[in-house]
């Protein structure tokens, strides 16, 4: 009897835990990035921020964006995979061209993988003289 209590307390524990390690998985994960110019070869003064927010059980993505500096008119932005100071493959495009904010809607493995592993993505923004990218910052956890 005492062995069957036991077994259905941690039982009663191992599902409270999985719940709320689901729960956790599917609320919105503010993320954000420190656009620096000189991450991207481009002028250090090209400077901005952008914030992310990710909805894993959904796919959603949202972002905004603020630039502080940038030498030319942004034409794109983009969320890559790669360590910090490695070109990366883009897996989420933040809008069509350039837009300062909005909402698209990207993978849920690929959402819970940026949001498990933020450090492992960077945002860049392009312009037509910086094509590869005038300014760049690794993905953290927002505040």
């Amino acid at each position: 009897m005492r062995k069957a209590i036991i077994a259905a307390g941690v039982a009663a524990s191992s599902l409270t835990i999985a719940i709320a390690a689901g729960a956790a998985t599917n609320a919105t994960t503010k993320l954000e990035a420190q656009l620096r110019g000189a991450n991207e070869g481009a002028p250090a003064s090209n400077r901005g921020k952008t914030e992310i927010r990710l909805t894993p059980s959904t796919g959603r993505v949202c972002w905004e964006t603020t630039i502080a500096k940038i030498d030319g008119r942004a034409n794109a932005s983009h969320i890559h995979k790669g360590r910090r100071g490695v070109a990366g493959n883009v897996v989420v495009s933040l809008g069509a061209g350039f837009k300062r904010q909005g909402c698209t809607s990207a993978s849920k493995t690929l959402v819970r993988a940026i949001v498990r592993n933020p450090g492992a993505y960077y945002v860049n923004v392009h312009n037509a003289k910086h094509p590869a990218g005038a300014m760049r910052g690794q993905l953290t956890r927002g505040t």
